[in-house]
Formats: structure tokens, sequence, C-alpha cells
């Protein structure tokens, strides 16, 4: 059985490569410049550069980085690809997944605009999930070779990508977590809570938002069946806790939804 993963096609990056004054352009790629560098980024307090001492952001600059469009459901990189990049959500919002031995898709991650992508090729040089926009995105891809080069020679630099491991870790605790100890009500409380926390970092509205996955991807993800899914959100519509409207969502008490999710969510 083919997946969606197989069906949508690969948006390739292309990477911006410096060239030398008087240097022959060279025929590998054509790339368009970076029209805002990382340290003057908007979302550069919640991607790479977040803690980065001025002088460090400067060497970031200097790295060479590829942007890429990504039109929704185009995949940008599949399971078992080779690892090159990691890649910076700069607007959109994408879904990683696996496929499942009977062809299934299960659904591991959401990212918004800041986050990054691909940390789990790292370990074995093949990305051991796939990444596909859930609508018209925007990512900038930095390879990872140049990235490793410049923290060998920095402490600053190998701190901040240790701890963006060690954010990819604790996101896969958290879905353990989710899956293994809590009921229906409880996870789509937590994840709608971690959305709207997300979404205020990002400076939008916290209680009001459109939700870009499906609530089959919504299920994958919290381990629910799509049935489970849509007669949870109308439970928590007739307790008055939230509005619905299709992927609107309008959380009427916070407080009431906190509840329901007795745990801290990170």
């Amino acid at each position: 059985m083919q997946t969606a993963y197989i069906e949508a096609a690969i948006a390739p990056i292309q990477i911006m490569r410096r060239q030398a004054r008087g240097d022959m352009p060279t025929t590998l790629t054509v790339a368009t410049p970076l029209k805002t560098l990382c340290s003057a980024c908007h979302l550069k307090d919640l991607c790479l550069p977040c803690g980065l001492a001025p002088n460090d952001q400067e060497r970031l600059d200097g790295l060479m980085f590829g942007r890429r469009r990504v039109t929704a459901g185009q995949t940008l990189f599949r399971e078992g690809d080779r690892f090159q990049f990691i890649y910076a959500v700069r607007s959109g919002t994408f879904k990683s997944g696996i496929t499942l031995k009977d062809g299934r898709e299960q659904v591991t991650a959401f990212h918004m605009a800041g986050e990054l992508m691909g940390l789990d090729g790292v370990a074995h040089g093949k990305h051991a999930s796939a990444a596909i926009a859930l609508e018209d995105a925007e990512v900038c891809a930095i390879p990872y070779a140049n990235l490793s080069e410049l923290a060998a020679g920095n402490a600053n630099m190998q701190h901040i990508v240790g701890r963006l491991m060690s954010r990819e870790i604790v996101r896969e605790h958290s879905l353990m977590m989710l899956l293994g100890s809590m009921n229906a009500e409880e996870r789509l409380a937590a994840f709608l809570l971690n959305v709207s926390q997300r979404m205020k970092a990002r400076g939008y509205s916290a209680s009001e938002f459109h939700l870009r996955m499906s609530r089959a991807e919504i299920g994958s993800y919290l381990g629910m069946k799509l049935e489970t899914v849509s007669r949870t959100f109308s439970a928590f519509q007739a307790q008055r806790l939230l509005e619905v409207d299709k992927k609107h969502v309008r959380i009427l008490d916070m407080a009431g939804l906190s509840r329901a999710f007795e745990m801290r969510v990170q």
C-alpha cells in the first residue's frame, strides 16, 4: 500500500554557496539569497539563535543556509532519507510521522514556526520519520555538518545544540506520557493546552486559533480513534470549555480545560 509519504513530492533544498570574487558561477544549484539573517529574524527567540551571544549569532549568519517554500501536502524529507540538514520552520505547520508495517500513518509530532525538524537523523545518519507540510510553508535548511563544525570550537553553541536535542527527547517523553497514562479527555485537553501555549509564545491568541491538522491526524498523534476525537471535542463543547467550528477552536474556559488535564503541560 502506498502512503501519503510516498505519493507526495519531495521538496528540494537549495543551498546558498558563497563565491569568492572572480570565481565562475557554479552549476550545482541556483539559490535565492536570504532576505533575513538569523540574527535579524523575528523568530530568533524561538529558533536556533535563542540564547546565543551577538558574536555567536554573527558566526551563525556566516553559515550556508537554504530557504525553501513547501506547498501543502508536500514532503520535505522521507523516513530513511540521508540526513543532511536541520530544518527551521519559518512559516506554516508540519507533521512528522512514520509508516507502520500495515501501511498506516503514525503521527509523531506537529511543528510550528520557530521550531526545528530533522534532528531524528543525527543518531544514524538517516531520518527516522517523514515531514509533510500541513499548509503552505517555508523552511530554512541548516547543513548539520557546518553547524557541527561551528559548534566544535564554541562551547556556547555546543550547549545550544545539546539543548535542541534535549528538547526532542522531552517531546517524545511527553508523547509517551499522553499515550500511556491518560484517558481521552486528558489527552485532548493536554494537546489543546500545548497548542495554546505555543501560539501564545508566537504572539498569537492563546484562546482562539485554527488547527491545521485533521481530526484523524490528531487521533493518530494522541493514540485515539477518529470517532473518539470527534466525540471528545463534542463533550468539551457540551461542557462549555470550547467552541469548535470545523478546525477553528475557541477556548471559553481555560481553567476548566486545565482541570481536565491535571498535570502541568510543558
